[in-house]
């Protein structure tokens, strides 16, 4: 199975959060996108086995990064 992790950045907390399209509970954040990266290789297995979901196959990871400009 396909699992889909969506990292945002938040401008208003400067901090990056991680969430699951298709992993329930999935919802992380930190300060720095590796740290983030890292928490979230080894939440994913567990959230599938707490959810009784298929064991992942392939991880698809989107980043966004918005930043507001005055001129």
């Amino acid at each position: 199975m396909e699992y889909i992790v969506n990292f945002l950045w938040d401008e208003e907390t400067c901090v990056w959060v991680a969430t699951g399209e298709n992993i329930p509970g999935l919802v992380l954040e930190s300060g720095s996108f590796d740290a983030l990266l890292e928490r979230v290789k080894y939440a994913i297995p567990e959230l599938l086995e707490l959810n009784n979901l298929p064991p992942m196959k392939s991880l698809t990871m989107k980043s966004e990064y918005h930043q507001r400009m005055t001129a």
